[in-house]
This record gives structure tokens, C-alpha cells and sequence, in this order.
């Protein structure tokens, strides 16, 4: 930390430099605060005189007080049998402690007064989230403890929170995320110029003026950088113009000079009378200059917390002086922070920690009474004698008016579902297609007695199974997307559960209305029902409301559990209920006594019976006799009120259960309301589980050497000769939508040389990923996106194929989704350990591997913790970044890609990370980084290096001590007191925030590139490398691990995170079983009257949702690990086979238990023959069906990466497949029935039947019989023969085997081909 070459804080920064050839200035930093121990405030406090500002009203001034503030974490000890979700009972004193707590905040007192910029510093997993969130009432939790108090000065505070994560609207561009934005939080006096004021200064103040017209974007659909994406959520929140502003990690993914941008908007919001209170984890210089405040926490503990300018000073008294031309927030960090690297230094940095731990303790009283009185005198003085809470001249913000929120709301809505084309497709797509094709099932229903059966599957197909897929769809588009935003925007008091709920319904009133119109129209004419236009507007007013009731109830699943595999069980049991008691499947006067009441609170019940009477009511059939009338007692099945009677539904039964359904449209409103009202989100905090082995990492110094051959041959030496990237976008004309034509890449030229670490630079939107996820092969061209490249990437020489690249690179990622979330950390590596390193390695060999990289990243103290999830809080954000590089470098690659490696995380951590990457390196690597902020003494450990600007031009590519000699030659020195990376970033970025600074940057820059030389940089004098042929090339490939190796592991690594996931295993098993109890309670026990005739029947059509089910349960599961293996499957880990083979393992003991206890219920409780032939027969079929469901939800849910539509085409594909399965419809026309026999259901009920109707003989009252005193059906064979289902059951059986097998492997197929990426095309010269 004495090294002289690095950063003086004790000097001005900032100094400005003037060009020799042109008569701009470079303001490299305007404001020069002093971040020494003497530096003034009032220094800290100079403002530009030309500095733009934010147009904000002024706020109440709010003094934040923490005091002992802890959070204790309770988790009950497990039983390791379940794999730990299942908690053990406390049955006798030795068992007493059973329930463990763990602390991640002990006892942190703090003073925040108004107007100053408060820092909270730590390294990674010190708290410092932890302590934002308590602050700002966001921890919540059943297992969370908290003590202590957060003080405000006022007893109704005006706060925002920037949380970590961005929580953005994909389809929505900068300028209109923050104009929606400015609408929400800015109070209603505003004029929309004045609104429209605020957000361009926003938008100048965060450097977000290049991408204001760009979308947000997501992983699907490419647009902001996640730099922008970050300063867009500052953007956000500032607009609320808050009094407390509460930041985690605003700089996180910002480069150094945008990092600087955003901490001064900040400074001067504070010097304005606000508090502002931020995690951060590397600070440049300059920023720590900014802070007024510093809180110093290590593993949940305050070390220090008091003002910056004392922080040096304290800790020097305690005999830790400041170093010379040292980052303070660098030394303070790695001050606190414990080093696990070797026993020595974890033993040497524990002692001191508990050291400066106890000294706080000792002093910290006194420091914060004195300061705390010194701060508001203080600011009493450079207020004038006035606070901002001052009524003369604040303004009070308050919530905006319901009317606003809707307003706001539903033009929000609105805008992003016109963008989101899926979206559109997938509903009305669906009731179209469904529309069409099941009209043409019940085409021209006939008006036989086997039409009248088919026009009652008709409408119950209109009054329940289509609103039954909206409701599937809403669930999973409420879950996944809207719901987490409102979360968001209602802590945040801006967005109420009334305004939310109202103008999603106005914002969707096109899709609602449209949806069962469509539907209606196709349906209900082709059907053939009466040309009665009443009679029509009846039918399409039921479906409506059908709609509403779809959609309200799917918000309630919604606020019962915001996980989908809960909530669409929640929906499944709940339509199951409603179909039992609806009346089609069992007539409802049989139903036994104890459920029949739940036809009163079923929907389903009354638009059934209400279509049921506008279809029969008064009608007469085609009745075949001679005499055919109403009265003639032989056509009394053709008689439309007797249909109603066999239906116990009364004639002319519209009008009274229209209203009743509206009633409940209001009442799953209010209680779906309710539910988000009052309803708490809960995020279960993890706490480490016990390790089963002894942890092999302690005292290891040095990383493994590569047993597979590494060292035997040289380095690889990467070249890169003018690389221009571009994608395009088609035009889609039928929805207005223009398409995209942007290059990303401008003639990039390098070379990145082994045995060095080298080092790509540039600000947000340069173009660092673009250009690495190049270089890793990780760009697939699509049917709406194409990437086409031109130039040459030369390994040693020689072009590689791109197999060669694959398997010579392993890319870490920006993002860490590639964990699964429910396993440790350990788990974690050691299976990545057993997947990635090479055969020659033995089981425990790879296990020391992964305990030495888990050491050397400094994962020692959280290994055994969770990754953790979205409601299952884990290990911190930077510790993820770090097992994200850790499984890549597990390999020791030849080449190592990494994008943002340090994003996220603390100056320390980054510190050895970096050592561990220039380890590598010295090695003989290949090691290629983007990095953001860089610390000064880590600058002079880069090779080479590459800097760009935005829009993806070169501006200097070679070595990196040669980088300030070349802009020193072109007049643009380096102050000797300036992080040379900060300097390189400040020169190449353009000043958005202020149009005067703005053409002078600009100019600049753009002289930088034409600077460029191609030639030089490609040049090597030094020496020249030996080129190689492709052969030798491809002898260093890295094979993917083998199917018998990798199918063991992943069977092993997806059942553990399956099975600690309770509620997923609950929703599993409880699909299946949940409806078994529901057909249970309904039908049993089943009777032999001319009633059971219908009952029995549609006991065998409710097996048929068993096939929702399995695609329901995939779509829980599958899409994460679906993204996990694309991911694996990109750095060449394993197959396709072993993944797929492995999935079905898993998912088998599952499917066959369930099949199982679903057969218990179905046979034995129900009263189907109690044969042990019936009992297999069922749980044969049951398996079948929801195996061939399962199979439908990989096919679609691998074909479309869009969830939501693909939960749409696969209900819509699997409603179709029920109603061909023969019951609901008996004249199938002849197409269709060739599609019919790829369907398992319909094999399904061709053998399930004939074994439940096998002598199986009926009864009938004297009413029922015919004229010849028969009772119309008499035994089993009859009701076969009359629904076409008497055939020889046992080659269905086989069918319905050959159908399930086929499912699977045309499954397999699917995921194969789409492995089978289209890459990136070639760019034409121009």
C-alpha cells in the first residue's frame, strides 16, 4: 500500500489540462474536494458555478438515527433425510438448541443528519445491504429477528431506494420510463413542462443522454448496457425527490468517470437539504472526496461510523496510519476485511479485526453524541440560520391522486403491451386458434341425440376451459412480470393496490373484451347454434364475464404466493372445484351432500347453466321417431327442457346468474385487494448448513497446477484485425413495429498477449460485452435478431474454427444466473468441479480443486451458505460475482473471458481476484477482462490493453504503460495524482450532463479516433510468435465431459436443489394428488342410476387435466434449468443427453409416486372396480398423461425462451387434445381425427373406459324408461357404443406407451436443434 506510483489523496484532483492543438479544455473532475484528514467543508461543498442542477422543489430536512441496531437470523436444524427443508421437533432439553440464530448485523449505531452524503463501506457479506434494507423497513421475514431503532426526525419521512437489482420494463424507452416516472412522483401542481424539464436534467445528470431513446431491454431483446440500466434506476427514484435516498450499489457496473457523474448528482441533492445514504464498493478518489460520512462495517459489525474527515485520523490513533498515495476507501476495506488466502494471514486479519471491532465499542458513544451536535450546528450556519424543513419554503410531497396513478398506470400498460408482440399473440393469438379449432371439432353440431351430448361439451368448453387458459396465462404474466414492479412502486408509495388493480383492467379492457369476442364469433357460428342474435349476444355476454372472472381470480392466486409453482396450484385446485361442481361432468343433484353446496360459489356453475339455458330452454331436437313432438314420451331425450332437467338446470336460468358472476368479478377483486394489501412478500433468509466433510482448502497457498496437460505446450496469443459487429432487426409492418439496423462494433484491432493480463476498457455502451460475447461464440442469430461480423480473430496466427474457440475459452458472464440457487457455495464448486475438470482427475483430487478456488477467491466464510434466490435471501451480491468466476477458473483455461469480473465487489476482493487472474496469467493464459473501475495500483499489473469509446471505436490499443506516453504525445497529460484507468475513461467519455462541456468532449474524442492506427496496434516488435496450423490448434481442445460423467452428477446436483425447495415439491406432488381428493370428494361413491351414466363418463374426462398438470409442473421447474444448461452447455461442459437424461431421472420418482396415491384416491375411494388390474390400469395412465404433458411443456418452453407465450400455445394445444379425447365430443370430423391419433388422451380414454365401464350394469326411474320400458342405457357396453369408446382397450394401452415414448424423444429432439445455434453471419466490406 506504500508503493509511491499510486494515488495521493491528499491532493487537489481535478486539475484541468489544455490541449496543445486546439483551444478546449479537458475538465477531467470539476469539483476538488479534499480527501484528506484536514480538508475543509467548505472545500467539499464548492459547486461549478455553471454546473447543471436538478429543478427540484426543496424538502423537509430528515435527521436518520440508528442505535444497536441488530438482525439475528433463527433456522431450525433439519433432518437430513428430506435434504433440509423439513424443520425437527424439539421433543427434549438435549434437543433445546435446535434452533440456531445467526447475527448478520450486531449492534451498528449510526448518525445520518440532513444534507450530507453518507457512505456505507465494507467488503462483500459485511452487511451493508442488510443495513440499507432495516433502515428503510424493506427486511421482512419469518425467521428474521431485528432489534434496535431507525430514528427519523419527522414521523413521516419521504424516502426512495435504489435496490441492487434493475426493476425495469423492458419495452419502454429511457425518456418514457423516467417521464412515467416523473408523472408518479412529482407532485400533480407540476406542469408537464416542468415534468418534462426535471427528466432532461435527469437524464444530462446521469449521462444517459446517447441511450434516452433507447429501450431498456432484456436478455431476450438487446438494448441499455447495464451500466445505463443502473443509472436508470437512480433516475427513477430521484424523480420522487425524496428527503432520505436510500442507494445499494448505485455504482455498481458503472465505468469510473459515469461512477463519478452519479456520486456527485448525489453530493449536490444532499448539499440541498437532503439525506443521502448509499452502499458502494470501490469509490474512486474522487468520490470518497464527495462523502461527508463513512460507516465501516466488517461481517455485520461497525468498525467506524462517524465523518469522513475524522476516519483517517481514528484509525491512525489505533496505530494504523495512512499510507502515502493510497485510495482511503481501498485502505479502510482492506483494513477491515478478512484475508482467507493463506492460515497465517486469515489468523493475522481475524485478530486485528476483533481489535478495531472492540476499540469502536469502546469510543463509539462519545463520537457520535459530539458529532451529531457539531453536524446540525453546522448546518443551521450554511443554511442561514433556516432548515430545509423550514414551511416557508419547503414543499411536502405527497402520494399522487388515485386518479393520477390510474391515469399514469394504464397508459404505461398500455404502451407496453402494444410493444410486446408475444404478448398480444398469446392471447388473442389463443382464443382464435382455439376458436377455430374447436369449432371445427363441434363443427355444425347435429341435432341428434349425439349432438345434444356433443352441444353440452360445446359449452362447457365455452363456459370453462378457455377462460381456464386465460387464467393460466394471467397467472404466470402477473407473477413473472407485472406483479414485481408493483411491488417495487407500492413500497416505494407511489403506486396503491386500488390504482394498480383499476387501471389493469382499463389498460387490458382491448384484450378482455377482444378475447372472448374472437372466440365467440369463430366458436359459436361454426358450432351451428341458433343465427338468433340474442341468443348470440347471451353467449358472448357469459364468456365476457368468464373472462373477468379468469383474470380477478388469477390476482388472487397472485397475492396468495408470488412464486408461480404455488400460485398456479392455488389456480389449479380452484378450477378443478369449479368443474366438479358445474354440472357437466357429474350431474349436480348427485353430487354427495357434503360438496354440493360448492356449486354455489362456483363460476363455472352458473355460466354453464346459464349458456346451457339460452341454448336448451324450450327447444325440440331432431328427434327420429314418426310422431316426433315434445310429447310423444320417445323423443323425451330430444327435448331441450329435459336436457336441463338431466342437467338440474331450471328454463330461462340467464338473467340471475349473469349478476351473480358479476358479483364475484367484485368480490375476487376485492379479495385479490385485500391479499396485496395486507398480504407481506416474505423473503426467508438462509443461514450456512452444516458441512458434511472437512473443508480440504485450509493451508493451501497456491492454486493446483492443471493435471490435463496445460503446461506442456504454449500460450495461446489472441488477435483480433478490424472487427466490425452489427446487428439488424427486421421491420414488422402488421403491428407498426420498425426494425433495427445498428452497427455495435467500428474495426476493432488488438492483440492480446499470454502470460499477461489484459484489459478491456471503455465507458457504458462502447460495446466491452458485444465484443467479448464475440469473441466467446455466445451471439445466436434469431428469426427477429441477426448479428453479422466481418474481420479475423487469429489464434497464434491461425484461424480457429469455432469448436476451437469453445473449447479453448471459458467466458464469465456479467450476470450470475447460472447458479442454482438452492445449493451452497461448496456444493456449488465441487459439482462444477466434477463436471468441468478433465477424467485423469480423481473424485477427491477435484474436490481440493474446488476448496483451493474457493479459498483463493476468498469464498471460505460463506461456503457452506445458500446462492440464494429472488425469495430466499443468500450469500451478497459480490460473493456471487465470485463463484460465478470461480467455477470458470476451476478450469485453469487457456484463454479466460471475463466480463466485469470486479463489478459488485469491494476493493479487496477485487484486489485478489485480480491476483488470482494475473496467477493465471503468469501461468501462460490467456486472461482477456472488461473492467469498470480499476484501482490505481492494480493498473500497472495490465499488459494489454484496449480502450473504447462509445459506439464501439478504438482509441488506443496496446501496451498499458505505454498508454500515457501515447495520450501525452497527443497533448493530454495524466495529473500525477489521478488513477491513469480513471484518466483513460474521463478522456474517451463524452460530458452529457452539461451542453457546454458536451462539443468540446465530443470533439475530442472523436480526434482520439481518427488517431487510431490499425497497423500499430496489430504491430509486435518485441517478438514474433511461431504460427501454428490448424491441427495444432485443435489438439489443445477441452472435450466435454462424458455422458457417464456428467449424467451422475447432474441427477445428483438437481435432485439436492430440487428437493430443498419445498414449496416446489409440495406444488408437485399436490398437482396430482390435490386433484385425486377433489374427483374423490365429488364422484364418490359412484352410483349405478341413468345419472351415473353421465358421472361415469366424466370421471374418466376428469383424468384429462392430468395432461395440464405435467405441463404446469415443467414450467415451474424446467425454465431455470433450462437457462443453467444453456449456460453450461455454452462453455462446452456436457451434452445434451446427459442434461435431458438427467431432467427425466429426476422428474421420474416424482411422476411415479404421484401416479401411485392419485390411483389410491381414483379406484378405491371413488368406487371404480376394486380390482389390482384397475388399480395399474390408472396409475398407468396417470403416469402416461402427465409424462406426455411434461414432455409438451420442454417442447414449447425450449422453443419459445417467452414463458408466458409459451404457457399459451401449450394450454391452447393441450385444450384442443381434451376436447378430441372422445367424451366431450363425440363426432370428431375426419381431419381432426387423424391429429387425434398423435394425442394420448385419446388412447387414454379408449382403455381407461372399458376397464371402468366392464360390467358395470345401470338402473333407472320409472320417468327415465322408453316407450319399449328399457331404461335408455342399461349397461356398460351401451355407454361405450354411444360415445364411440367401445374398443379392445388393451392396444390402446400399448398406444398410449408408443405416444408417451414419442413425446419424449421428439422433447429431446427439440432441445437438440436448438443447440444447434445459428451463429453470426458475415458483414459485407464497405
Amino acid at each position: 500500500m506504500s508503493d509511491p506510483e499510486k494515488l495521493d489523496p491528499g491532493k487537489e484532483i481535478g486539475e484541468k489540462t489544455e490541449s496543445k492543438d486546439s483551444d478546449l479544455t479537458i475538465g477531467i473532475l470539476e469539483d476538488k474536494p479534499g480527501i484528506g484528514d484536514g480538508a475543509s467543508n467548505t472545500e467539499v461543498a464548492s459547486v461549478q458555478e455553471h454546473e447543471t442542477h436538478i429543478s427540484f422543489h426543496e424538502v423537509h430536512a430528515i435527521d436518520v438515527a440508528v442505535r444497536n441496531l441488530t438482525i439475528a437470523v433463527s433456522q431450525h436444524k433439519t433432518m437430513s433425510w428430506m435434504g433440509g427443508f423439513l424443520p425437527k421437533k424439539v421433543t427434549n432439553d438435549e434437543e433445546a438448541g435446535s434452533v440456531e440464530e445467526t447475527r448478520i448485523l450486531d449492534n451498528v449505531s449510526a448518525d445520518m443528519p440532513a444534507g450530507e452524503l453518507v457512505a456505507i463501506i465494507g467488503g462483500s457479506g459485511s452487511g451493508k445491504t442488510s443495513l440499507l434494507n432495516v433502515m428503510s423497513s424493506r427486511m421482512t421475514g419469518s425467521n428474521i429477528h431485528i432489534t434496535g431503532a431507525t430514528t427519523f426526525n419527522n414521523s413521516n419521512p419521504r424516502y426512495a431506494y435504489v435496490m441492487q437489482q434493475d426493476v425495469l420494463l423492458a419495452t419502454l424507452t429511457v425518456r418514457e420510463t423516467l417521464m412515467y416516472s416523473a408523472e408518479l412522483r412529482l407532485p400533480e401542481n407540476f406542469t408537464q413542462q416542468e415534468r418534462t424539464k426535471i427528466v432532461e436534467e435527469v437524464i444530462l445528470q446521469l449521462g444517459l443522454k446517447d441511450c434516452a431513446d433507447t429501450r431498456i431491454g432484456d436478455s431476450e431483446h438487446k438494448g441499455c448496457s447495464g451500466g445505463e440500466k443502473r443509472r436508470v434506476s437512480i433516475g427513477v427514484q430521484l424523480l420522487s425527490n425524496p428527503s432520505v435516498l436510500f442507494l445499494d450499489e448505485p455504482t455498481t457496473g458503472l465505468d469510473a468517470t459515469s461512477a463519478y457523474q452519479v456520486v456527485r448528482t448525489l453530493k449536490n441533492l444532499a448539499r440541498k437539504g437532503r439525506t443521502v445514504i448509499t452502499t458502494i464498493h470501490q469509490p474512486r478518489s474522487e468520490i470518497w472526496g464527495l462523502f461527508d460520512r463513512i460507516t465501516l462495517l466488517t461481517k455485520g459489525k461497525p468498525v467506524y461510523s462517524g465523518k469522513r474527515d475524522h476516519v483517517l485520523s481514528y484509525f491512525a490513533s489505533l496505530g494504523y496510519p495512512f499510507p502515502d498515495h493510497v485510495n482511503p476507501a481501498d485502505f479502510l476495506i482492506d483494513l477491515s476485511a478478512i484475508d482467507y488466502r493463506t492460515p497465517e494471514a486469515e489468523e493475522a486479519s481475524i485478530h486485528r479485526v476483533r481489535g478495531l471491532v472492540d476499540s469502536w465499542r469502546e469510543r463509539e458513544n462519545d463520537v457520535l453524541s459530539s458529532e451529531n451536535t457539531a453536524t446540525v450546528e453546522k448546518y443551521k450556519n450554511d443554511r442561514g440560520g433556516e432548515l430545509a424543513g423550514n414551511t416557508a419554503t419547503s414543499v411536502i410531497i405527497i402520494a399522487p391522486s388515485l386518479s393520477r396513478q390510474i391515469s399514469v398506470l394504464t397508459r404505461r400498460s398500455l404502451k407496453t403491451s402494444y410493444r410486446d408482440p408475444l404478448g398480444i399473440a398469446g392471447s388473442l393469438g389463443e382464443a382464435i386458434a382455439m376458436g377455430i379449432l374447436a369449432g371445427w371439432i363441434f363443427y355444425q353440431l347435429g341435432r341428434s341425440l349425439s349432438g345434444i351430448r356433443s352441444r353440452q361439451g360445446a359449452l362447457y368448453i365455452a363456459a370453462s376451459l378457455q377462460s381456464y387458459l386465460i387464467l393460466l396465462f394471467e397467472t404466470y404474466r402477473l407473477c413473472e412480470i407485472d406483479v414485481k414492479l408493483f411491488d417495487r412502486e407500492r413500497g416505494e408509495g407511489v403506486v396503491g393496490v386500488l390504482s394498480f388493480l383499476t387501471s389493469r383492467r382499463i389498460s387490458r379492457l382491448p384484450e378482455d373484451i377482444l378475447v372472448p369476442f374472437f372466440f365467440s364469433v369463430i366458436f359459436y357460428f361454426m358450432c351451428g347454434f341458433d343465427s338468433d342474435a340474442g341468443q348470440f349476444f347471451t353467449f358472448f355476454a357469459v364468456l365476457l364475464i368468464a373472462q373477468y372472472l379468469a383474470v380477478t381470480f388469477a390476482t388472487i392466486c397472485v397475492g396468495v404466493s408470488r412464486d408461480f409453482s404455488q400460485a398456479v396450484l392455488v389456480a389449479n385446485l380452484w378450477f378443478t372445484v369449479q368443474s366438479m361442481a358445474c354440472g357437466f361432468f357429474i350431474q349436480t343433484a348427485t353430487i354427495p351432500v357434503y360438496v354440493r353446496w360448492t356449486k354455489y360459489i362456483s363460476y363455472n356453475w352458473y355460466s354453464f347453466g346459464a349458456l346451457s339455458s339460452n341454448e336448451f330452454t324450450n327447444k325440440f331436437f331432431a328427434c327420429p321417431l314418426p310422431n316426433a313432438s315434445p310429447q310423444n314420451l320417445g323423443c323425451l331425450e330430444y327435448v331441450g327442457n329435459f336436457v336441463l332437467e338431466s342437467l338440474d338446470f331450471p328454463r330461462d336460468w340467464v338473467k340471475v346468474p349473469v349478476v351473480i358472476n358479476v358479483c364475484w368479478v367484485l368480490l375476487y377483486y376485492l379479495v385479490a385487494g385485500l391479499f396485496l394489501r395486507f398480504k407481506p412478500v416474505d423473503i426467508r433468509v438462509s443461514s450456512a448448513r452444516p458441512q458434511d466433510e472437512k473443508d480440504t482448502s485450509v493451508g493451501k497457498e497456491k492454486m493446483v497446477v492443471a493435471r490435463d496437460g496445460a503446461g506442456d505446450t504454449g500460450g495461446v496469443e489472441v488477435v483480433l484485425d478490424n472487427i466490425r459487429l452489427k446487428v439488424e432487426k427486421p421491420d414488422i409492418k402488421i403491428i407498426g413495429k420498425k426494425g433495427l439496423d445498428f452497427q455495435i462494433l467500428k474495426g476493432v484491432s488488438t492483440r492480446f498477449e499470454p502470460g499477461r493480463l489484459n484489459v478491456i476498457m471503455g465507458p457504458s455502451g462502447s460495446g466491452k460485452s458485444s465484443l467479448l460475447n464475440l469473441m466467446a461464440r455466445r451471439l445466436h442469430s434469431s428469426v427477429s435478431t441477426r448479428y453479422k461480423s466481418s474481420g479475423k480473430m487469429l489464434f497464434n496466427g491461425a484461424l480457429p474454427s469455432d469448436t476451437v474457440i469453445k473449447s479453448l475459452c471459458s467466458y464469465v458472464t456479467q450476470d450470475d444466473d447460472a447458479l442454482l440457487p438452492y445449493l451452497t457455495v461448496r456444493e456449488t464448486l465441487h459439482y462444477a468441479a466434477q463436471l468441468r475438470l478433465p477424467n485423469s482427475m480423481t473424485k477427491l483430487e477435484k474436490k481440493r480443486r474446488a476448496d483451493d478456488v474457493i479459498l483463493k477467491m476468498g469464498l471460505r466464510d460463506c461456503a457452506d451458505n445458500l446462492i440464494g434466490s429472488e425469495f430466499l435471501k443468500g450469500i451478497s451480491g459480490g460473493e456471487k460475482r465470485r463463484v460465478t468466476i470461480a467455477v470458470q477458473i476451476l478450469m485453469e483455461p487457456r484463454i479466460l473471458l471475463l466480463d466485469e469480473p470486479t463489478s459488485g465487489l469491494d476493493a479487496f476482493t477485487a484486489a485478489s481476484i485480480l491476483g488470482v487472474l494475473k496467477g493465471l496469467a503468469e501461468e501462460g493464459r490467456t486472461i482477456i477482462s472488461t473492467i469498470h473501475q480499476g484501482r490505481s495500483d492494480l493498473f500497472k499489473e495490465f499488459g494489454n490493453m484496449i480502450l473504447l469509446a462509445r459506439g464501439g471505436h478504438v482509441v488506443y490499443s496496446g501496451r498499458a504503460n505505454q498508454m500515457l506516453p501515447y495520450f501525452s504525445s497527443l497533448s493530454h497529460e495524466c495529473p500525477a495524482t489521478t488513477n491513469p484507468a480513471d484518466f483513460a475513461l474521463d478522456l474517451v467519455t463524452v460530458d452529457l450532463q452539461r451542453s457546454d462541456r458536451e462539443a468540446a468532449t465530443r470533439v475530442i474524442v472523436e480526434r482520439l479516433i481518427d488517431r487510431f492506427d490499425r497497423k500499430e496496434a496489430l504491430d509486435c516488435r518485441e517478438s514474433e510468435r511461431k504460427i501454428v496450423l490448424p491441427a495444432e490448434l485443435g489438439s489443445m481442445k477441452r472435450e466435454r465431459a462424458s455422458f457417464m460423467v456428467a449424467y451422475p452428477v447432474l441427477v445428483s446436483r438437481g435432485l439436492l436443489n430440487f428437493r430443498r425447495q419445498p414449496s416446489l415439491v409440495i406444488a408437485r406432488i399436490m398437482q396430482v394428488i390435490g386433484l385425486g381428493i377433489v374427483v374423490a370428494l365429488y364422484f364418490a361413491p359412484l352410483g349405478n342410476d341413468y345419472f351415473s351414466v353421465q358421472n361415469r363418463l366424466g370421471f374418466i374426462q376428469q383424468m384429462m387435466p392430468l395432461y395440464f398438470i405435467g405441463m404446469l409442473q415443467n414450467v415451474a421447474l424446467y425454465p431455470l434449468e433450462r437457462d443453467v444448461f444453456y449456460r453450461e452447455h455454452d462453455d462446452r461442459t456436457y451434452g445434451v443427453t446427459a442434461f435431458f437424461l438427467a431432467y427425466l431421472t429426476n422428474e421420474l420418482p416424482f411422476a411415479i409416486l404421484t401416479a401411485h396415491l392419485f390411483s389410491l384416491l381414483a379406484v378405491f375411494a371413488v368406487g371404480l372396480p376394486r380390482t389390482i388390474t384397475m388399480f395399474y390400469v390408472m396409475t398407468y395412465n396417470t403416469f402416461c398423461v402427465v409424462s406426455c404433458g411434461e414432455s409438451l411443456g420442454i417442447f414449447f418452453n425450449t422453443l419459445f425462451r417467452h414463458t408466458g407465450f409459451s404457457v399459451n400455445v401449450t394450454s391452447t394445444v393441450l385444450c384442443i387434445a381434451v376436447f378430441m379425447s372422445g367424451i366431450m365430443s363425440i363426432d370428431i370430423p375426419a381431419p381432426l381425427e387423424a391429429f387425434n391419433y398423435l394425442s394420448p388422451l385419446k388412447y387414454s380414454a379408449r382403455f381407461l373406459a372399458p376397464y371402468s365401464l366392464d360390467g358395470v350394469t345401470f338402473t333407472c326411474t320409472p320417468s327415465q324408461r322408453l316407450p319399449s320400458g328399457n331404461c335408455p342405457i342399461e349397461t356398460g357396453k351401451q355407454a361405450l357404443q354411444l360415445y364411440g369408446l367401445d374398443v379392445d382397450p388393451k392396444l390402446n394401452l400399448v398406444a398410449l406407451a408408443v405416444v408417451t415414448v414419442a413425446y419424449r424423444i421428439l422433447a429431446f429432439v427439440i432441445l437438440k436443434l436448438q443447440r444447434m445455434q445459428l451463429g453470426v453471419g458475415k458483414l459485407k466490406d464497405s
